[in-house]
Protein backbone atom coordinates (compact mmCIF):
# COMPACT_ATOMS: atom_id res chain seq x y z
CA UNK A 1 0.00 0.00 0.00
CA UNK A 2 1.25 3.74 -1.18
CA UNK A 3 1.70 6.24 1.46
CA UNK A 4 0.25 9.64 1.28
CA UNK A 5 2.47 13.01 1.22
CA UNK A 6 2.20 13.35 4.93
CA UNK A 7 3.12 9.81 5.85
CA UNK A 8 5.92 10.00 3.28
CA UNK A 9 7.14 13.18 5.03
CA UNK A 10 6.81 11.73 8.61
CA UNK A 11 8.85 8.75 7.51
CA UNK A 12 11.31 9.97 6.27
CA UNK A 13 11.83 12.16 9.58
CA UNK A 14 11.89 9.12 11.44
CA UNK A 15 13.89 6.98 9.83
CA UNK A 16 11.37 4.38 8.51
CA UNK A 17 10.29 3.19 5.25
CA UNK A 18 6.96 2.97 6.07
CA UNK A 19 4.29 4.57 8.44
CA UNK A 20 0.61 3.55 9.05
CA UNK A 21 -2.05 6.06 10.11
CA UNK A 22 -2.26 5.43 14.27
CA UNK A 23 1.54 4.74 14.56
CA UNK A 24 3.19 6.58 17.34
CA UNK A 25 6.75 7.50 16.04
CA UNK A 26 9.35 10.20 17.24
CA UNK A 27 10.85 12.37 14.35
CA UNK A 28 13.51 14.73 13.86
CA UNK A 29 12.56 18.52 13.47
CA UNK A 30 13.51 21.04 10.63
CA UNK A 31 12.19 23.85 12.69
CA UNK A 32 10.75 24.93 16.17
CA UNK A 33 8.95 27.70 16.40
CA UNK A 34 7.48 30.23 19.15
CA UNK A 35 6.48 33.42 19.77
CA UNK A 36 5.92 36.03 22.39
CA UNK A 37 3.08 34.44 23.91
CA UNK A 38 3.95 30.91 23.92
CA UNK A 39 7.87 30.76 23.98
CA UNK A 40 8.34 32.55 27.32
CA UNK A 41 6.25 29.32 28.61
CA UNK A 42 8.55 27.20 27.15
CA UNK A 43 11.59 28.97 28.20
CA UNK A 44 10.94 28.81 31.27
CA UNK A 45 10.54 24.58 30.80
CA UNK A 46 13.34 24.63 29.60
CA UNK A 47 15.34 26.29 31.53
CA UNK A 48 13.63 24.20 34.91
CA UNK A 49 15.36 21.31 33.34
CA UNK A 50 19.04 22.95 34.11
CA UNK A 51 19.56 22.33 29.95
CA UNK A 52 22.46 24.38 28.68
CA UNK A 53 22.36 24.38 24.72
CA UNK A 54 19.20 24.49 22.12
CA UNK A 55 20.22 21.35 19.71
CA UNK A 56 20.62 24.01 16.88
CA UNK A 57 21.08 27.43 17.18
CA UNK A 58 20.05 27.71 12.86
CA UNK A 59 16.63 26.27 13.75
CA UNK A 60 15.12 27.85 16.72
CA UNK A 61 12.54 30.85 15.67
CA UNK A 62 11.64 33.19 17.90
CA UNK A 63 9.22 35.97 16.56
CA UNK A 64 7.87 38.48 19.14
CA UNK A 65 4.19 39.19 16.98
CA UNK A 66 1.26 39.00 19.09
CA UNK A 67 1.73 41.95 21.94
CA UNK A 68 4.22 43.87 19.55
CA UNK A 69 5.54 46.65 19.82
CA UNK A 70 4.58 45.85 23.58
CA UNK A 71 1.55 47.03 24.50
CA UNK A 72 2.23 46.83 28.30
CA UNK A 73 4.62 46.56 31.07
CA UNK A 74 3.47 42.33 30.95
CA UNK A 75 4.08 42.05 27.25
CA UNK A 76 7.30 44.40 27.48
CA UNK A 77 8.34 41.17 29.93
CA UNK A 78 7.57 38.27 27.69
CA UNK A 79 9.52 40.00 24.69
CA UNK A 80 12.44 40.64 27.11
CA UNK A 81 12.60 37.01 27.63
CA UNK A 82 13.00 36.22 24.26
CA UNK A 83 15.49 38.67 23.33
CA UNK A 84 17.76 37.86 26.56
CA UNK A 85 16.80 33.50 25.63
CA UNK A 86 17.91 34.23 21.98
CA UNK A 87 21.13 36.41 22.46
CA UNK A 88 22.22 33.97 25.40
CA UNK A 89 21.73 31.02 22.74
CA UNK A 90 23.05 32.67 19.65
CA UNK A 91 19.54 32.19 18.22
CA UNK A 92 19.82 33.10 14.32
CA UNK A 93 16.36 33.28 13.45
CA UNK A 94 15.32 35.89 16.34
CA UNK A 95 13.49 38.88 14.97
CA UNK A 96 13.31 41.97 16.46
CA UNK A 97 10.73 45.00 15.79
CA UNK A 98 11.52 46.53 12.57
CA UNK A 99 12.39 43.06 11.18
CA UNK A 100 9.69 41.32 12.28
CA UNK A 101 6.73 39.94 11.02
CA UNK A 102 3.06 37.94 11.76
CA UNK A 103 5.38 34.78 12.17
CA UNK A 104 3.15 32.61 9.36
CA UNK A 105 4.11 35.16 7.04
CA UNK A 106 7.65 35.77 8.13
CA UNK A 107 9.10 32.30 7.86
CA UNK A 108 7.71 31.17 4.18
CA UNK A 109 8.85 34.60 2.63
CA UNK A 110 12.41 34.59 5.03
CA UNK A 111 12.99 30.83 3.41
CA UNK A 112 13.35 29.35 6.74
CA UNK A 113 10.24 26.95 6.24
CA UNK A 114 10.95 24.54 2.81
CA UNK A 115 8.98 21.81 1.57
CA UNK A 116 9.64 18.20 2.70
CA UNK A 117 10.22 19.65 6.25
CA UNK A 118 8.85 18.73 9.52
CA UNK A 119 7.97 21.84 11.69
CA UNK A 120 6.58 22.33 15.14
CA UNK A 121 5.33 25.42 16.53
CA UNK A 122 3.85 26.92 19.74
CA UNK A 123 1.28 28.57 17.57
CA UNK A 124 -2.13 26.31 16.47
CA UNK A 125 -1.65 28.60 12.52
CA UNK A 126 2.11 26.42 11.82
CA UNK A 127 -0.06 24.07 9.93
CA UNK A 128 0.10 26.82 7.42
CA UNK A 129 3.26 25.49 5.96
CA UNK A 130 1.17 22.68 4.76
CA UNK A 131 1.03 24.92 1.42
CA UNK A 132 4.54 24.36 0.96
CA UNK A 133 4.40 20.72 0.97
CA UNK A 134 5.66 20.49 4.53
CA UNK A 135 4.36 18.64 7.72
CA UNK A 136 3.36 21.73 9.90
CA UNK A 137 1.69 21.15 13.08
CA UNK A 138 1.17 23.64 16.64
CA UNK A 139 2.43 22.25 19.47
CA UNK A 140 1.85 23.44 23.61
CA UNK A 141 4.96 25.11 25.07
CA UNK A 142 6.19 22.34 26.68
CA UNK A 143 6.30 20.32 23.53
CA UNK A 144 8.32 22.86 22.13
CA UNK A 145 10.78 23.12 25.38
CA UNK A 146 11.73 19.36 24.39
CA UNK A 147 12.05 20.29 20.70
CA UNK A 148 14.37 23.19 21.64
CA UNK A 149 16.12 20.72 23.38
CA UNK A 150 16.30 17.75 21.62
CA UNK A 151 15.13 18.53 17.79
CA UNK A 152 12.67 15.51 17.70
CA UNK A 153 9.10 15.46 18.93
CA UNK A 154 6.66 12.18 18.78
CA UNK A 155 3.82 11.71 16.76
CA UNK A 156 0.62 9.91 16.27
CA UNK A 157 0.69 9.23 12.12
CA UNK A 158 -2.79 11.23 11.29
CA UNK A 159 -5.15 9.37 8.71
CA UNK A 160 -5.49 11.57 5.66
CA UNK A 161 -8.60 13.11 3.81
CA UNK A 162 -8.27 13.92 0.59
CA UNK A 163 -9.75 17.13 -0.93
CA UNK A 164 -10.40 17.50 -4.86
CA UNK A 165 -11.40 21.14 -5.72
CA UNK A 166 -12.72 21.24 -9.78
CA UNK A 167 -14.47 23.40 -11.75
CA UNK A 168 -13.79 26.98 -12.54
CA UNK A 169 -13.77 29.73 -9.27
CA UNK A 170 -16.40 32.49 -9.61
CA UNK A 171 -15.24 36.03 -9.62
CA UNK A 172 -14.07 37.41 -6.03
CA UNK A 173 -13.85 33.75 -4.87
CA UNK A 174 -9.98 32.68 -3.47
CA UNK A 175 -8.40 30.53 -0.65
CA UNK A 176 -10.31 32.19 1.97
CA UNK A 177 -13.67 31.40 0.24
CA UNK A 178 -12.70 27.66 -0.27
CA UNK A 179 -11.52 26.69 2.75
CA UNK A 180 -14.42 28.52 4.69
CA UNK A 181 -16.83 26.78 2.29
CA UNK A 182 -14.64 23.34 2.97
CA UNK A 183 -15.18 24.04 7.16
CA UNK A 184 -18.82 24.97 7.07
CA UNK A 185 -19.73 21.23 5.20
CA UNK A 186 -17.52 19.28 7.73
CA UNK A 187 -17.88 21.59 10.84
CA UNK A 188 -15.01 22.78 13.35
CA UNK A 189 -14.03 19.19 14.30
CA UNK A 190 -14.72 17.30 10.48
CA UNK A 191 -10.65 16.59 10.17
CA UNK A 192 -10.35 16.16 14.34
CA UNK A 193 -6.67 14.93 14.35
CA UNK A 194 -6.05 14.46 10.45
CA UNK A 195 -4.20 15.48 7.99
CA UNK A 196 -5.81 17.65 4.85
CA UNK A 197 -4.97 17.00 1.71
CA UNK A 198 -5.79 19.90 -0.63
CA UNK A 199 -5.63 18.61 -4.23
CA UNK A 200 -7.13 19.35 -7.57
CA UNK A 201 -7.52 21.48 -10.48
CA UNK A 202 -8.35 24.42 -8.62
CA UNK A 203 -5.39 24.05 -6.29
CA UNK A 204 -3.33 23.35 -8.91
CA UNK A 205 -3.74 27.09 -10.34
CA UNK A 206 -4.13 28.24 -6.98
CA UNK A 207 -0.94 30.88 -6.16
CA UNK A 208 0.93 30.72 -3.29
CA UNK A 209 -0.88 33.36 -1.14
CA UNK A 210 -4.31 31.64 -1.65
CA UNK A 211 -2.34 27.90 -1.01
CA UNK A 212 -1.20 29.77 2.49
CA UNK A 213 -4.53 30.85 3.56
CA UNK A 214 -5.72 27.67 2.36
CA UNK A 215 -3.29 25.82 4.86
CA UNK A 216 -3.55 28.37 7.44
CA UNK A 217 -7.06 27.43 8.19
CA UNK A 218 -7.03 23.71 8.81
CA UNK A 219 -6.84 23.79 12.54
CA UNK A 220 -10.18 25.27 12.36
CA UNK A 221 -11.40 22.04 10.85
CA UNK A 222 -9.71 20.14 13.63
CA UNK A 223 -7.02 18.84 11.21
CA UNK A 224 -3.58 18.06 12.16
CA UNK A 225 -1.81 19.57 9.50
CA UNK A 226 -3.24 21.05 5.99
CA UNK A 227 -0.75 20.11 2.98
CA UNK A 228 -0.77 20.81 -0.96
CA UNK A 229 1.62 18.87 -2.59
CA UNK A 230 4.78 21.19 -3.96
CA UNK A 231 4.62 21.80 -7.63
CA UNK A 232 6.33 24.36 -9.96
CA UNK A 233 4.26 27.18 -8.17
CA UNK A 234 6.02 26.18 -5.07
CA UNK A 235 9.39 25.94 -6.98
CA UNK A 236 9.28 29.59 -8.02
CA UNK A 237 8.23 30.56 -4.21
CA UNK A 238 11.19 28.55 -3.02
CA UNK A 239 14.06 28.96 -5.58
CA UNK A 240 16.23 32.14 -4.41
CA UNK A 241 14.54 32.63 -0.94
CA UNK A 242 15.35 28.88 0.32
CA UNK A 243 18.02 28.87 3.24
CA UNK A 244 18.15 25.05 2.93
CA UNK A 245 17.84 22.13 0.80
CA UNK A 246 14.51 21.56 -0.20
CA UNK A 247 12.56 18.53 -0.64
CA UNK A 248 9.36 17.55 -2.67
CA UNK A 249 7.40 14.62 -1.68
CA UNK A 250 4.10 13.56 -2.84
CA UNK A 251 1.15 10.55 -2.83
CA UNK A 252 1.23 7.70 -3.70
CA UNK A 253 -1.67 6.88 -6.24
CA UNK A 254 -2.64 4.10 -3.85
CA UNK A 255 -2.38 5.73 -0.89
CA UNK A 256 -5.14 5.13 1.36
CA UNK A 257 -7.51 7.71 2.76
CA UNK A 258 -9.96 7.98 5.52
CA UNK A 259 -12.51 10.07 3.07
CA UNK A 260 -12.64 11.99 -0.18
CA UNK A 261 -14.59 14.63 -0.44
CA UNK A 262 -14.91 16.77 -4.10
CA UNK A 263 -16.04 20.08 -4.37
CA UNK A 264 -17.14 21.85 -7.65
CA UNK A 265 -15.70 25.07 -7.13
CA UNK A 266 -17.86 26.77 -9.35
CA UNK A 267 -20.91 26.68 -7.32
CA UNK A 268 -19.21 28.66 -4.24
CA UNK A 269 -19.76 32.12 -3.77
CA UNK A 270 -17.77 34.84 -1.11
CA UNK A 271 -18.48 33.20 2.14
CA UNK A 272 -18.98 34.66 5.41
CA UNK A 273 -18.19 32.93 8.65
CA UNK A 274 -20.53 34.10 11.70
CA UNK A 275 -20.22 33.96 15.28
CA UNK A 276 -18.79 32.41 16.60
CA UNK A 277 -17.65 29.14 15.10
CA UNK A 278 -15.32 29.39 11.05
CA UNK A 279 -18.69 26.60 10.55
CA UNK A 280 -21.24 29.29 11.05
CA UNK A 281 -20.32 29.94 6.75
CA UNK A 282 -22.65 31.25 3.98
CA UNK A 283 -22.61 32.30 0.73
CA UNK A 284 -22.54 35.89 0.59
CA UNK A 285 -25.70 36.35 -1.05
CA UNK A 286 -27.48 34.86 1.91
CA UNK A 287 -25.35 36.88 4.59
CA UNK A 288 -28.76 39.59 4.75
CA UNK A 289 -28.26 43.22 5.70
CA UNK A 290 -25.40 42.82 8.90
CA UNK A 291 -23.92 46.30 9.92
CA UNK A 292 -20.27 46.70 10.92
CA UNK A 293 -18.18 48.83 13.16
CA UNK A 294 -15.12 47.71 12.22
CA UNK A 295 -13.04 45.92 9.40
CA UNK A 296 -9.74 44.32 10.25
CA UNK A 297 -7.26 43.46 6.71
CA UNK A 298 -4.49 41.37 7.55
CA UNK A 299 -3.01 38.34 10.11
CA UNK A 300 -1.55 35.36 9.18
CA UNK A 301 -4.36 34.28 7.00
CA UNK A 302 -4.72 37.38 4.47
CA UNK A 303 -2.20 39.64 5.49
CA UNK A 304 -0.06 38.73 2.58
CA UNK A 305 0.54 40.91 -0.61
CA UNK A 306 -1.94 39.79 -2.76
CA UNK A 307 -4.73 40.17 -0.15
CA UNK A 308 -3.56 44.08 0.01
CA UNK A 309 -3.76 43.99 -3.55
CA UNK A 310 -7.36 42.74 -3.87
CA UNK A 311 -8.64 45.35 -1.18
CA UNK A 312 -6.53 48.13 -3.22
CA UNK A 313 -8.54 47.30 -5.99
CA UNK A 314 -11.78 47.66 -4.83
CA UNK A 315 -11.00 50.17 -2.06
CA UNK A 316 -9.14 52.47 -5.28
CA UNK A 317 -11.32 55.52 -5.60
CA UNK A 318 -13.88 55.34 -2.86
CA UNK A 319 -13.88 56.14 0.80
CA UNK A 320 -14.65 53.90 3.91
CA UNK A 321 -17.74 54.46 5.27
CA UNK A 322 -18.46 57.43 8.02
CA UNK A 323 -19.34 55.03 10.45
CA UNK A 324 -16.67 52.68 10.24
CA UNK A 325 -12.94 51.92 10.76
CA UNK A 326 -10.72 50.40 9.08
CA UNK A 327 -7.58 48.83 10.13
CA UNK A 328 -4.99 47.19 7.09
CA UNK A 329 -2.58 45.33 8.84
CA UNK A 330 0.77 44.30 6.33
CA UNK A 331 2.09 40.49 7.39
CA UNK A 332 5.69 41.77 7.37
CA UNK A 333 8.16 43.85 6.79
CA UNK A 334 8.65 43.38 3.31
CA UNK A 335 4.60 42.96 2.67
CA UNK A 336 4.67 46.41 4.15
CA UNK A 337 7.41 48.03 1.59
CA UNK A 338 6.20 46.32 -1.15
CA UNK A 339 2.70 47.80 -0.45
CA UNK A 340 4.00 50.91 -0.30
CA UNK A 341 6.20 50.95 -3.68
CA UNK A 342 2.80 49.64 -5.52
CA UNK A 343 1.09 52.74 -4.06
CA UNK A 344 -1.23 50.18 -2.14
CA UNK A 345 -1.20 52.69 1.12
CA UNK A 346 -1.96 55.91 -0.83
CA UNK A 347 -5.09 54.16 -1.78
CA UNK A 348 -5.73 52.84 1.44
CA UNK A 349 -4.91 56.46 2.99
CA UNK A 350 -7.21 58.19 0.45
CA UNK A 351 -10.22 55.98 1.31
CA UNK A 352 -9.69 56.64 5.38
CA UNK A 353 -8.06 53.50 6.23
CA UNK A 354 -5.42 53.05 9.39
CA UNK A 355 -2.12 51.11 8.60
CA UNK A 356 -0.39 49.48 11.06
CA UNK A 357 3.02 48.04 11.43
CA UNK A 358 3.11 43.86 11.58
CA UNK A 359 1.24 42.39 14.32
CA UNK A 360 -1.34 39.61 15.23
CA UNK A 361 -2.87 42.31 17.33
CA UNK A 362 -6.35 42.39 17.07
CA UNK A 363 -6.90 38.98 15.81
CA UNK A 364 -6.62 37.59 19.65
CA UNK A 365 -7.66 40.66 20.78
CA UNK A 366 -4.33 41.66 21.96
CA UNK A 367 -4.44 45.37 20.94
CA UNK A 368 -4.82 47.51 17.64
CA UNK A 369 -8.63 47.19 17.42
CA UNK A 370 -10.30 45.43 20.35
CA UNK A 371 -14.46 45.84 20.53
CA UNK A 372 -16.56 47.41 22.77
CA UNK A 373 -19.58 45.43 24.23
CA UNK A 374 -21.98 45.11 21.16
CA UNK A 375 -19.39 46.11 18.59
CA UNK A 376 -19.52 43.83 15.38
CA UNK A 377 -16.22 43.51 13.27
CA UNK A 378 -15.76 41.94 9.42
CA UNK A 379 -12.03 40.41 9.53
CA UNK A 380 -9.87 38.40 7.00
CA UNK A 381 -8.62 36.55 10.17
CA UNK A 382 -9.10 32.78 11.41
CA UNK A 383 -11.24 32.92 14.13
CA UNK A 384 -14.76 33.97 15.47
CA UNK A 385 -15.31 32.66 18.73
CA UNK A 386 -16.81 34.72 21.59
CA UNK A 387 -14.81 37.42 22.55
CA UNK A 388 -11.91 36.48 20.36
CA UNK A 389 -10.85 40.34 19.11
CA UNK A 390 -12.46 41.92 22.67
CA UNK A 391 -15.73 42.20 24.39
CA UNK A 392 -17.25 39.02 25.20
CA UNK A 393 -20.40 40.60 23.66
CA UNK A 394 -18.59 41.59 20.51
CA UNK A 395 -19.13 39.66 17.49
CA UNK A 396 -16.59 38.79 15.20
CA UNK A 397 -17.79 37.98 11.41
CA UNK A 398 -15.06 36.09 8.63
CA UNK A 399 -14.06 36.80 4.53
CA UNK A 400 -12.17 37.65 2.36
CA UNK A 401 -10.24 40.58 1.71
CA UNK A 402 -12.36 41.40 -1.15
CA UNK A 403 -15.83 40.75 1.07
CA UNK A 404 -13.87 42.61 3.67
CA UNK A 405 -12.92 45.70 1.53
CA UNK A 406 -16.45 46.06 0.08
CA UNK A 407 -18.23 46.22 3.81
CA UNK A 408 -15.70 48.82 4.48
CA UNK A 409 -17.07 51.20 2.12
CA UNK A 410 -20.50 50.11 2.42
CA UNK A 411 -20.69 49.76 6.57
CA UNK A 412 -22.59 46.55 6.48
CA UNK A 413 -20.99 42.53 4.97
CA UNK A 414 -21.39 43.22 1.22
CA UNK A 415 -19.82 42.00 -2.05
CA UNK A 416 -17.52 42.94 -3.79
CA UNK A 417 -19.23 43.23 -7.46
CA UNK A 418 -21.69 45.70 -5.06
CA UNK A 419 -18.81 48.94 -5.14
CA UNK A 420 -17.97 47.90 -8.72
Amino acid sequence: MGMTITEKILAAHAGVDHVEPGELINAKLDIVLGNDITAPVAIKEFEKLGLEKVFDAERICLVPDHFTPNKDIKSAEQAKMLRDFAKKHNLTNYFEIGRMGVEHCLLPEAGIVVPGDVIIGADSHTCTYGALGAFATGVGSTDMAAGMATGEAWFKVPESIKFIYYGRLQPYVGGKDLILHTIGDIGVDGARYMAMEFTGEVIANLSMDNRFTMANMAIEAGGKNGIIAPDEITLKYVEGRAKRPWKFFQSDPDAKYAQVIEYDCSKIEPQVAFPHLPENTRPISQVGNVTIDQVVIGSCTNGRLEDLRVAAQILKGKKVHKEIRLIIIPGTQHIYREAMREGLFEIFLEAGAAISTPTCGPCLGGHMGILAKGERALATTNRNFVGRMGHPESEVYLASPAVAAASAILGRIAAPQEVE
